[in-house]
């Protein structure tokens, strides 16, 4: 499963890790857009930056994204409001605004092609129609110049849409490669296939890599999809969802990028070349008997409403949605104000992740925006500790669940997964002990508890995991 971003990607090269005795001002996890526009950041700052990335540049989130930029979110703009203020709401629209615009005037800069658009959100049903009519009463109090259409120039159906235009759409790794190209012309420096392992905060933050090699700076920056660290017990308040991508050939170039508002939702947008994106069909990790079934209830809706196109990609992604419905961002507790933590975007990365790079790299640099200051001092309401307690009652049903799965496979008589038998691993997770699912969509093992992902050999591709899954003992 290669996304069709990804798959016509070019090769980044690597540069040599820092030595023993080498400084760092500031070091950072992950390289996709949030990680490599921290570290341009600073590095235009004058700032020592290393980034450090387990795979390759763009290859969890930002290489499998649709590759939206918009301030309208489908449903996500009422969705704050029910559980937040309207101040925190307010500053949710301008940090994300503030993201857009950076992201897009880089693009403009450094020949990232974009394609302007409107952005949609619709209800696909008249049960969908009210929370389409919420969203656009959020929208415009909260400062969109948001227009109300009962009708689209679409073929799928629809009852009702709210539209934002002068939105945009774009190939997420190009963006990434000319990140890391600015990065380096600023004095920064990439190195993928290096997993952090452990991170010891005692005096300066220290990462260990797997490969045995230590890194330390006066800043260490978290920007991993979630974070590797257990302090903030942000995994507890995060909830992980896959969702699955076709890229079809042989459609028309659309005017709009189409969200609907129900739970399974439907995502469409064109792309250069006489593409189609469809997306949606969601799910909470490692909580679904079939992922192949997923990906082909999207074949069959996009059969159905663009007939005569042909699947070229398929995909999934993961991201991961904040109890209150805001994403997290800062210094971590107990990291002595020098581990800094970026999550929970809830699929919308491009501008919520620019937007946290801007709000960590100006905590470093000592000049945090208005906006940053609002959404960081933000308290718990009612509603998100609520959101908070589902969360980890749907954890405690998927243990529940496992171990009744585990006893019944060890009943007389009945046989494990024959995965695990052939991949020769012990199928837990190696964070908090979750009993993984088989993902016969992408052959990946996935916890239901938090979200981690292995290879089938048992490599981590995604956290909070840090470290692989024991091997079965010889013959067992």
């Amino acid at each position: 499963m290669t996304s069709l971003w990804l798959d016509r990607a070019p090769v980044v090269p690597d540069d040599d890790l820092p030595g023993p005795g080498e400084s760092l001002d500031a070091l950072v996890v992950g390289a996709g857009l949030t990680g490599l526009t921290t570290s341009l950041l600073l590095a235009r700052a004058g700032l020592r930056v290393a980034c450090v990335e387990a795979r390759g540049v763009g290859a969890v989130t930002t290489g499998h994204t649709t590759g939206k930029v918009t301030l309208l979110q489908g449903t996500r703009l009422s969705s704050i409001r029910r559980h937040q203020s309207e101040e925190v709401a307010a500053a949710y629209v301008e940090a994300n605004r503030e993201g857009m615009e950076w992201l897009l005037r880089f693009c403009d800069d450094h020949g990232v092609a974009v394609q302007r658009r409107l952005a949609v959100t619709y209800a696909a049903t008249e049960d969908e129609l009210e929370s389409v009519e919420a969203e656009h009463g959020a929208a415009s109090e909260l400062g969109l110049a948001v227009q109300w259409r009962d009708r689209l120039d679409v073929p799928f159906p629809h009852v009702g849409a709210t539209v934002l235009a002068e939105q945009a759409q774009l190939d997420a790794m190009d963006v990434l490669a000319a990140l890391v190209d600015q990065l380096r012309q600023h004095g920064g420096t990439l190195h993928q296939g290096h997993r952090v392992r452990s991170v010891s905060k005692e005096g300066r933050p220290t990462v260990r890599l797997a490969g045995g090699a230590a890194l330390s700076a006066e800043h260490l920056v978290l920007a991993t999809g979630t974070p590797i660290l257990d302090r903030g017990l942000y995994f507890a308040k995060l909830e992980p969802q896959r969702s699955y991508a076709l890229a079809l050939d042989g459609a028309e170039p659309m005017d709009g990028m189409y969200l609907s508002a129900g739970s399974d939702t439907r995502s469409v947008r064109d792309a250069p070349g006489g593409k189609l994106v469809v997306g949606g069909a969601g799910h909470v990790v490692g909580r679904t008997d079939s992922h192949l079934a997923h990906l082909d209830t999207l074949r069959s809706w996009a059969e159905t409403w663009y007939p005569g196109t042909t699947e070229t990609h398929h995909w999934s992604a993961q991201d991961y949605s904040p109890a209150d419905g805001v994403p997290f961002v800062g210094p971590m507790p107990r990291g002595g104000g020098r581990i800094h933590v970026a999550t929970g975007f809830q699929k919308w990365g491009m501008a919520n992740g620019v937007a946290a790079a801007r709000t960590i790299s100006s905590d470093i640099l000592g000049d945090l925006p208005s906006w940053a200051q609002v959404l960081s001092d933000r308290s718990a309401s009612a509603s998100g500790v609520a959101e908070v307690a589902r969360i980890n009652l749907g954890v405690g049903a998927a243990l529940a669940t496992g171990a009744a799965r585990t006893l019944r496979e060890r009943l007389p008589g009945a046989a494990g997964p024959a995965q695990a038998s052939a991949c020769g691993v012990v199928g837990v997770c190696t964070h908090l002990g979750g009993l993984l699912k088989w993902n016969d969509a992408e052959e990946t093992w996935d916890c239901p508890l938090h979200g981690s992902r292995f290879t089938p050999e048992g490599e981590v591709l995604e956290g909070p995991a840090t470290r692989p899954l024991r091997r079965r003992p010889s013959g067992a």
